[in-house]
């Protein structure tokens, strides 16, 4: 199918949000704590609003980390997987490495795309079919074949608590960095040649990051070895592995 139409409700819709985001100021915005520890700011849930409002259709389903899981979902063929504000530790702290993330799920599979970090001024979009672009412009996933020099993006907080000591002496670069979405959006784009996690995410956190790697030929699987059926009633999955196949064949082996 041609998901052209939908791209641009997604673009719409990313618009529509980074405009509501000049209200708040990244870096002096108070927060709270969700269940489980997470923070949350006012700009979180305002997105979510506008994002809903934009996005949803009567026939389609939503899952955002910021809305009450209804799960009638699970009966909808089509369904918005969300992230408002994906990086909510870096907003609060200012550190450009946020991002407005959204997906468009059709039977499980992600078929279009968009992720927008206002902070750096980049949208990033595509539908399976048709590749992605950063800006306007195509883009296409890194072809580096090799770990030695690779960039790989790693969580900010996996690397403060420790977890990527066992690969310090990796041939390839660790670069710490903040939103998940955005770290595999900026794989898929081949700004940086890899990235992935040692600790499980939702489906919000990771299915617009999912479509545009696909979309760009390259390959993720979750740290299990699966690809992912989204819009499941559990929301988490294991931690993941994106780059191009050569070089994720190679970072799978490293983490076994």
């Amino acid at each position: 199918m041609d998901y052209s139409n939908v791209l641009e409700r997604i673009g719409k819709a990313l618009v529509a949000a980074t405009a509501a985001l000049k209200e708040f100021t990244p870096g002096k915005i108070q927060s709270t704590l969700k269940t489980g520890g997470n923070p949350v700011t006012e700009a979180d849930v305002r997105l979510d609003k506008i994002l809903k409002k934009e996005l949803l259709r009567d026939d389609e389903g939503w899952l955002s980390e910021e809305t009450k899981d209804d799960l009638s979902r699970l009966d909808n063929e089509c369904v918005w997987i969300v992230d408002p504000l994906d990086g909510t530790r870096e907003f609060i702290e200012g550190i450009p490495e946020w991002c407005i993330s959204i997906a468009y799920i059709v039977n499980g599979q992600p078929q279009a795309a968009g992720i927008c970090n206002p902070a750096t001024n980049q949208t990033f979009l595509g539908t399976r079919n048709n590749g992605i672009t950063l800006n306007g412009k195509p883009a296409q996933i890194s072809q580096k074949q090799d770990m030695d020099g690779a960039t790989v993006l790693a969580s900010r907080s996996e690397v403060k608590r420790g977890e990527w000591k066992q690969f310090e002496n990796a041939p390839f670069e660790i670069i710490p960095m903040g939103s998940v979405a955005y770290k595999m959006a900026r794989v898929a784009a081949g700004l940086d040649d890899a990235t992935f996690t040692l600790v499980p995410k939702n489906e919000w956190d990771v299915a617009a990051g999912w479509l545009l790697i696909e979309a760009t030929g390259g390959k993720v699987l979750d740290k299990d070895g699966n690809v992912r059926v989204f819009n499941q009633q559990n929301p988490l999955l294991s931690g993941l592995i994106s780059a191009n196949p050569i070089l994720h064949e190679k970072l799978s082996r490293l983490c076994e």
